[in-house]
C-alpha cells in the first residue's frame, strides 16, 4: 500500500493498493482513477504518485527475490542462476565439445 493525502477541507491521508489504479491525471489537482470508475483528488503531484508506485513494486519484488533466497536456503537447494537467454550455436558447440569448431 501507498500513503497519499486526499486533497479537500483538510489534508487527509490515506493508503491505497497501487494495483487498483487506472490513471493519474493532473488537471490541475492530481486525480486518480481507480478500477470501479471512482476517481480520488490527491496532494501530491502525478510525479510522486509514479514514484511512490514504483518504490512500492520495487520492493515488493526484492523482498519476494530474498524470501526465496531464504527458502531454498532452508532446503538446502541453493543454485547457480542460469540465464535466462540461449546460448548461440557457436556457444554450444564451444561448451559441448570443449574447443571451438575449426572450418578447413
Amino acid at each position: 500500500m501507498i500513503t497519499l493525502h486526499r486533497l479537500g477541507h483538510q489534508v487527509d491521508p490515506f493508503q491505497i493498493n497501487p494495483d487498483v489504479i487506472v490513471t493519474v491525471e493532473a488537471t490541475p489537482d492530481t486525480v486518480l482513477t481507480i478500477v470501479n470508475g471512482q476517481k480520488i483528488v490527491v496532494a501530491e503531484p502525478p510525479e510522486r504518485v509514479a514514484d511512490e508506485i514504483s518504490n512500492y513494486r520495487s520492493t515488493i519484488l526484492a523482498e519476494a527475490l530474498l524470501r526465496r533466497h531464504e527458502l531454498r536456503e532452508e532446503r538446502g537447494q541453493l543454485r547457480r542462476v542460469v540465464p535466462l537467454r540461449k546460448q548461440s550455436a557457436a556457444a554450444y558447440a564451444i561448451h559441448a565439445v570443449g574447443e571451438p569448431e575449426q572450418t578447413a
